[in-house]
């Protein structure tokens, strides 16, 4: 293994030394715009012309500072145009392009004295903007961020749905792997969604959307990956934001954050602060029916689950980048994470014979009294060969994950007429670690044409141990429970190579990469008085492949059409290899799985995009072994584990549209149209399900004048059928308000589920002797107020390195 593993870090080190020999031709361009009253002129439009027949070669937007950046630029001569509305069109001077940088002179843009009187119309950043490999998101154009959080802020992107647990998926997949900052959240389900819900949308820059993203990232998540960009200040002295936000439903919650840069010479800091108070519910209904042999009625099953949820969340973020040259800066980054908090649910459970009269009452008061932490340091180093996007750039990663959940579990048995038949408790102590390192380093050179290479190697590191320790009274007598007690291990090892080409060109540009990855692993069951040890070990290595592809029919992007494939894999969360059982209750169990196999999938787009402003896609994605969760009723219990699906395809037509209907008035739409279908072995035989869901989201944008902007949304989705699940038709309607006053300080409020519509029902599908379906209600309706201020000159050109080198690891942590 290590003479693989050095021939392969050789293989790179030579490809990497040989295009560092190549030549080189293009031009950085840079500049600044600033509006007529000299503030930063965010989202303007700026064109790259051929000076000789004012050809579009590129194009660009403005950020928040006014900067905008032309990359590799071939020698010549070319103009730039710059429009923004409310303001006169620029066009300069012939300017040429020798391979070296040019930076224009400052453009201050001038008002448009044809416009209405006393009318001020306010450049915003589209909602939406499209890449060759990915979709992105700019989350300031959506007032109803108003004190939402990073899930809510997901659930109206497009494509992007959320489930009533917090689970994600895309397009109609799941298995979407969250990044933060070009890095995995390293969570995943209950602890993901909570991360999530504890993020401050008032913290959040971009949102990119990548079905099929390119090898530079790891292969895994057969859902693609959906990265959240947090905001960063690229401001001389200190400068940063303070954010404020209250939710009020039936119950209360807030979202608070504090954002700060400060940079001097050499130096730069900059943090996040932000802290979340979770208060929230849960009111489940479950039903479910036995049958006989000859599928006449058995009995009845009717529960109802009140889950009542309070925490404390305190997220930290902090670094700092030193620039030892003009080319080379070197950096560190801390992350932090705590969450203190608790669920206490009251479940009644009537237990019912053939004729509907109750047999039976199971009364439980459950406890989970939950302490989670992390911590993280990243270290990285950064060199610039040139201003041309030559670099190498290195990264060393460390993480550790703690969780110990305190379980306490009430339950009382009772006859028809209310009198206590039996008590017992059932106490469980359930401490997680999870420690991941891994070394990354990316190296990019430029070369002639306008293309580009990007080649890479990855090693990494992830450890988990899981103890569960149960204890079990009855009769005022304690003892082991050794059936639902057990410790697991878990070791992983992944090596990753990969090399990136892409190549931007007037109407043809396209991207290709290959990424190999090599993964080890081994679990290790550590048996008990009443169960053996058990172990397994699994060695495989892949290849994944991906292609981007798209035609401009002319020079100004009227028609134009993509196509992309690629390859990815879904491996196992850790604790889903862990074969222990987790209850929720007396009659209902998690288990997990340690026969699971990683899945993999196919995944091929064909895009054509009018105008800029409207793109219909035609997406196909076939998966083999995905992981999905499978429901088993034995003896009246209900279990829940993970299992191989063994194959499920998914086909979706969608139509993405941003459409300027008057200059107040913006309105950007989302439909898409998928079915999906299932084939696998299964505990009744087999489970072969398909079914077509129609899902949309519209979002109505009003500019009302004098810093007031409003907006209107709103989902819809009909009933969908996904392996053992369907689920029923849900939609919900939102409400926001916005009050800009001056530059620094504005408040927004907003009203979620306005019709009290978000209600998630269901039925399970493929049960043996069995029928079961459920009722979800939460505390969706709600106001919700934010204040936000900010503070701090910006400048331009400041860098800053924010990616790390652990990648996919993350996502699969779950506690």
């Amino acid at each position: 293994m290590k003479q693989k593993t050095m021939a392969f870090i050789a293989t790179w080190l030579i490809i990497a030394l040989t295009f560092s020999q190549a030549q080189t031709t293009g031009s950085n361009i840079t500049g600044r715009v600033l509006a007529a009253d000299g503030k930063p002129a965010d989202g303007a439009t700026i064109l790259l012309l051929y000076a000789k027949d004012s050809k579009v070669a590129k194009t660009a937007l403005s950020d928040s500072a006014g900067n905008f950046l032309f990359e590799t630029v071939k020698n010549g001569e070319y103009l730039v145009w710059i429009t923004l509305v409310g303001y006169d069109k620029y066009s300069s001077d012939t300017l040429r392009a020798t391979g070296l940088p040019f930076n224009l002179e400052i453009v201050q843009l001038r008002a448009d004295n044809g416009l209405v009187n006393n009318v001020t119309v306010l450049a915003k950043k589209p909602f939406v903007e499209r890449m060759i490999d990915r979709t992105v998101v700019n989350v300031d154009a959506l007032v109803s961020a108003a004190g939402a959080t990073a899930l809510e802020v997901l659930e109206k992107s497009p494509g992007v749905q959320v489930d009533q647990n917090g689970a994600v998926s895309l397009k109609g997949k799941q298995g979407v792997t969250i990044y933060i900052d070009d890095k995995p959240s390293y969570l995943s389900g209950d602890d993901l969604a909570n991360y999530l819900r504890s993020l401050p949308a008032s913290s959040i820059d971009q949102i990119e959307l990548m079905t099929n993203p390119p090898a530079k990232y790891d292969a895994a998540g057969n859902g693609g990956i959906i990265n959240i960009k947090t905001k960063k200040n690229l401001s001389r002295g200190f400068n940063g934001g303070l954010n404020l936000g209250a939710n009020q439903g039936q119950l209360f919650r807030m979202n608070n954050s504090f954002n700060f840069n400060y940079r001097n010479k050499k130096f730069n800091a900059f943090g996040n602060l932000s802290h979340n108070l979770n208060n929230s519910f849960t009111n489940l209904d479950l039903f479910r029916m036995y049958k006989n042999v000859d599928n006449s009625t058995k009995s009845y099953f009717a529960q109802n689950n009140y889950f009542r949820r309070h925490g404390n969340t305190y997220n930290i973020k902090a670094g700092a980048d030193y620039y030892v040259s003009d080319k080379t800066t070197v950096g560190m980054v801390l992350t932090g994470s705590y969450r203190k908090s608790n669920q206490k649910s009251d479940n009644t459970s009537n237990l019912l014979n053939a004729v509907k009269s109750v047999d039976s009452i199971i009364v439980a008061r459950n406890t989970d009294d939950i302490d989670f932490k992390n911590f993280g340091i990243s270290l990285n180093y950064r060199t610039q060969f040139n201003k041309n996007g030559h670099e190498l750039t290195v990264d060393v990663d460390a993480l550790t994950y703690q969780n110990l959940t305190k379980q306490l579990f009430y339950n009382y048995s009772y006859f028809p007429n209310m009198t206590l038949k039996s008590q017992d408790i059932l106490t469980g102590r359930l401490p997680n670690e999870i420690n991941i390192y891994s070394f990354k380093t990316d190296y990019t050179r430029p070369l002639s044409a306008g293309m580009k290479l990007s080649s890479g190697l990855k090693f990494s590191y992830a450890g988990t141990d899981n103890t569960a320790d149960y204890n079990y009274t009855a009769n005022s007598i304690t003892r082991p429970d050794y059936d639902k007690s057990n410790e697991f291990i878990y070791k992983e090892h992944i090596n990753a190579g990969y090399v990136n080409l892409n190549r931007e060109g007037k109407k043809w540009s396209f991207q290709g990469g290959l990424r190999l990855e090599h993964t080890i692993s081994n679990g290790h069951q550590l048996g008990n008085l009443q169960k053996p040890d058990s172990a397994f070990e699994r060695r495989y290595a892949s290849l994944f492949p991906t292609l981007y592809v798209s035609y401009k029919f002319d020079t100004l992007s009227k028609h134009q059409v993509g196509f992309n494939y690629g390859r990815r894999i879904d491996r196992p969360y850790y604790q889903d290899l862990n074969p222990f059982l987790y209850p929720w209750d007396k009659f209902t169990y998690y288990t997990g799985n340690p026969f699971l196999r990683p899945s993999f999938t196919h995944s091929l787009e064909l895009s054509h995009t009018y105008n800029n402003k409207i793109t219909t896609t035609l997406s196909y994605s076939r998966m083999k072994d995905q992981v999905d969760e499978t429901i088993q009723i034995l003896n009246g219990i209900y279990y829940s584990r993970p299992g191989n699906i063994g194959t499920k395809t998914i086909v979706s037509l969608s139509m993405d549209g941003d459409f300027d209907i008057t200059k107040w008035l913006n309105i950007h739409g989302y439909t898409e149209f998928t079915n999906i279908s299932s084939k696998s072995s299964f505990f009744n035989g087999q489970l072969n399900t398909s079914g077509s869901f129609w899902f949309m989201n519209l979002t109505s944008k009003f500019a009302l004048g004098k810093g007031w902007d409003a907006e209107l949304s709103g989902m819809y989705r009909t009933r969908l059928y996904n392996a053992q699940f369907i689920l029923q038709q849900v939609g919900h309607a939102n409400f926001a308000l916005q009050k800009k006053l001056g530059s620094s300080v504005t408040l927004k409020c907003s009203i979620n589920d306005i019709f009290l519509t978000r209600i998630n029902k269901g039925t399970i599908t493929n049960l043996v002797l069995a029928e079961a379906n459920w009722v979800n209600k939460m505390d969706s309706r709600n106001f919700a107020f934010s204040f936000s201020y900010r503070f701090g000159k910006a400048i331009a050109n400041q860098r800053r390195h924010d990616a790390t080198g652990a990648q996919s690891e993350q996502n699969r942590v779950k506690n």
